[in-house]
Order: structure tokens, then C-alpha cells, then sequence
């Protein structure tokens, strides 16, 4: 799993030395969210978002507000390990927007005994204090 991170990392063409680091920065968050996701650690895995009211997770029912209420969410719909199943992230794009910002596109696909299922994200990650987050989430 840690190979199409990497891959894409090695291909990956960095216009400056900062937007190199502060990618490698956030492909890190990413690969830290996957593997506390596959050690069915939501907590772990939830600290790569802003822990903020204004956090915004849009999924299929709708936009979801803050970081307790993303993290209720992911609870109820991934009670256990089985449902959690195993996450592989596959990055189709990481842009740097701005020296805050960058724009990250992706599929997701979750690996388990009750039935695989997947789907596409973007993710807006901001620097704040010093750290990248995820301060807007959009995944189908």
C-alpha cells in the first residue's frame, strides 16, 4: 500500500525546493492517515484534519460541519475493523495553490471481508500553525 504513495512521490515533478518539502509534507499526513486507518485508529487518522467547527466533510449525505461531528460520522459508519476493512490511497494529483493551500485528488479503495468498496476524493489542505490539514474533504 505504501507503494503507490511512494510511486507516485517518485514520479511526482516539484517546481521549488519549499513546494518539494511541503508536499512531502502532506504526502506524509496522507500516509499517516492510511496506516492508523489500516491499525483501526480513528483517532490517529482524524488528526490529519483541522480540529475546527468549520471543518467540512461532504460525503453521500450531505456536507458535515467540525471535527467532532466528522469524527462521529466515521464511528458510526466504521464501527470495527471489519467494516474499516484496509485503506489504499492512490494520489492522482497534489497542487500547490498557494503558499497555504494545496489541492489534493485521489481514490480511495477499503479492502474487507464484508465487501470491497471504493471511490475518488479532494482534499484542500491548509498550513495552520506550521502543519498541513485537512480543512475540507469531499469524498464519493
Amino acid at each position: 500500500m505504501r507503494l503507490l504513495l511512494l510511486g507516485f512521490l517518485l514520479s511526482f515533478t516539484f517546481a521549488t525546493s519549499g513546494q518539494r518539502t511541503d508536499s512531502l509534507l502532506i504526502l506524509k499526513q496522507m500516509q499517516l492517515q492510511q496506516d492508523a486507518w489500516n491499525k483501526g485508529d480513528l483517532k490517529t487518522y482524524m488528526s490529519t484534519y483541522w480540529k475546527s467547527d468549520s471543518l467540512m466533510f461532504i460525503g453521500k449525505t450531505g456536507v458535515t460541519y467540525g471535527w467532532e461531528n466528522t469524527l462521529r460520522n466515521y464511528e458510526r459508519g466504521y464501527p470495527d475493523t471489519s467494516a474499516m476493512g484496509k485503506l489504499q490511497f492512490n494520489l492522482l494529483k497534489v497542487k500547490k495553490l498557494s503558499k497555504t493551500y494545496f489541492f489534493i485528488l485521489g481514490k480511495w479503495h477499503l479492502t474487507r471481508s464484508v465487501g470491497d468498496i471504493g471511490g475518488h476524493f479532494t482534499l484542500l489542505f491548509k498550513r495552520i500553525k506550521g502543519k498541513w490539514l485537512i480543512v475540507s474533504d469531499h469524498s464519493s
